[in-house]
C-alpha cells in the first residue's frame, strides 16, 4: 500500500499493479474506512483499478491528518471478502439495430444465441466508473467474448448501449462517440438525476444482464417513464429492494 500526493488537491492510495478482484474489494473497504473518519473538506473519493483517489478542498482539508490516517491504515489487515455490495439487474435487448456487432462472433463459431447466453445471466464485478458518469468497467467476461475495440470508433453510440471492449464489458449511460463492440441496449436510463440514486451501481457492486426481446424493450421503456417500472436491486444478503 502506497500513499502519495496525487495533485495539489488530491491524494492517492495504491494497492497493486494488476486488475484483480481482491484489490477491488480492499479498495472499497479503504474507501469505507476513510469515509467513516469524516474529514472536513473531502470533495470526492474515486476508485480505479488499483488505487483510491481522494479529492479535497485545499483551503479546508487537513492534508497532514489525512495522510497520517492513511498511513495508519497500512497496518490494518484488509479482508479479501466483500463486506457488502448490490446486485443490479439490467434488462438488455440483444442484436438487431441495438447490437450491430453481435454477428462478428460468428467468425469464431458463436451464434447470436450463444453470445446472448454467454453474456447474460451472470454477475459482473464493477471495477470502477469512468469515461462518463455511470459508465461501468466490468470484470468477469467470458474469454470467448473478448473482442478488440473498433479500429474506427463510431461517432454516435446511443445511450443505454451495452458493449465489449477487449476483455471488458460495459454500458454507455449517454449518447456519445465510442469504440466498443455493441451487443445490445437497455431501455432503462443508466443515469437519471430524478432517481434517489442517479447512478444505480458503484465500484464493488455487481451487474447482471437479463435478455429481453424487442417488444419487452419498448414496454419497459414506456413503463419506466410512466413510473411503473422499478429497477431490480438485490443486496448481498439476497434481500430485494427498489431504487
Amino acid at each position: 500500500m502506497r500513499v502519495q500526493q496525487y495533485a495539489e488537491d488530491a491524494l492517492t492510495v495504491t494497492l497493486g499493479q494488476n486488475i484483480d478482484e481482491t484489490i477491488n474489494t480492499q479498495l472499497v473497504q479503504l474507501k469505507e474506512k476513510f469515509v467513516e473518519l469524516d474529514f472536513e473538506g473531502v470533495l470526492d473519493i474515486v476508485i480505479s483499478y488499483t488505487s483510491l483517489i481522494i479529492y479535497f478542498d485545499v483551503l479546508r482539508a487537513d492534508v497532514k491528518a489525512m495522510k497520517s490516517a492513511l498511513e495508519e491504515m497500512k497496518q490494518e489487515e484488509l479482508s479479501t471478502t466483500p463486506s457488502s455490495y448490490k446486485v443490479v439487474e439490467i434488462p438488455v435487448c440483444y442484436g438487431g439495430e441495438f447490437g450491430p456487432d453481435i454477428k462478428k462472433f460468428e467468425k469464431s463459431g458463436l451464434s447470436e444465441t450463444d453470445v446472448i447466453e454467454l453474456h447474460s445471466n451472470k454477475e459482473y464485478l464493477v471495477y470502477m466508473l469512468g469515461f462518463m458518469p455511470g459508465f461501468p468497467y466490468l470484470g468477469g467476461l467470458d474469454e470467448r467474448l473478448y473482442k478488440d475495440r473498433l479500429d474506427s470508433p463510431r461517432t454516435r453510440i446511443p445511450a443505454g448501449s451495452v458493449g465489449i471492449g477487449g476483455q471488458q464489458t460495459g454500458m454507455y449511460p449517454f449518447t456519445s462517440p465510442g469504440g466498443w463492440n455493441l451487443l445490445g441496449r437497455t431501455p432503462i436510463p443508466l443515469y437519471d438525476k430524478n432517481r434517489d440514486h442517479a447512478i444505480l451501481y458503484g465500484a464493488g457492486d455487481r451487474i447482471v444482464y437479463k435478455a429481453i426481446d424487442e417488444d419487452e424493450y419498448y414496454r419497459l421503456e414506456q413503463a419506466y417513464y410512466d413510473g411503473a417500472y422499478e429497477v431490480k436491486v438485490i443486496d448481498d444478503r439476497g434481500e430485494a429492494n427498489d431504487d
